[in-house]
């Protein structure tokens, strides 16, 4: 197979709790995935059954993350990159090319180019962000369990209303990243 291309994006750029979630996907060519597109415009439901889908279907795939506290060391767009390397580098199958949503990608080695709007354009980095937004969501959900006053269950981390006035009421836990504003704002000086 020489065409091998493997689409990569990201999940949890934006919250304000958890890791950042990144897959890596290779699709046989000619995979055809009934409302596969960017993993924000897919419902909740339809998501994990594209999810079960591609990880049925793909030549091969790979999901991976970036700690609360890498981001925090190394700020959210390197450990984006980061978890992208270790998505694409933890593959099967090694790729020809990585097609990468937006408008970075990390330093591999294969060629590899970023895309701006490929969650919507190309099939691969569609599937990718389908892989990224489950794995993602299911840890928090999961960390909902362990901090049910913030909600996590709802908004995923996000700086939701609720989110922010749960920081205030409640205080910073283990995993809020420490260098966003919201969350920085409320630490001790």
């Amino acid at each position: 197979m020489n065409n091998l291309v493997c689409g990569v994006d990201e999940a949890g750029r934006g919250p304000l709790a958890g890791p950042v979630y990144a897959a890596a996907v290779i699709l046989a060519p000619y995979s055809v995935f009934k409302g596969l597109t960017d993993s924000k415009q897919v419902g909740v439901a339809r998501r994990i059954a594209l999810a079960i889908e591609i990880k049925a279907q793909a030549v091969a795939w790979a999901v991976a993350s970036a700690s609360v506290e890498e981001i925090d060391t190394f700020n959210i767009l390197r450990a984006t990159l980061l978890a992208m390397k270790r998505a694409v580098e933890a593959l099967s199958v090694k790729p020809r090319e990585v097609l990468v949503d937006g408008l970075h990608f990390p330093k591999l080695d294969v060629p590899a180019r970023a895309i701006v709007r490929g969650d919507s354009s190309v099939a691969a980095i569609s599937a990718a962000s389908i892989l990224a937004k489950v794995e993602r969501d299911h840890l928090m959900m999961e960390l909902h369990e362990r901090y049910p006053q913030y909600g996590f269950d709802r908004h995923k981390g996000y700086p939701t209303p609720d989110h922010l006035a749960a920081l205030r009421e409640h205080g910073v836990c283990a995993i809020h990243r420490r260098t966003f504003a919201p969350v920085r704002e409320l630490l001790p000086p």
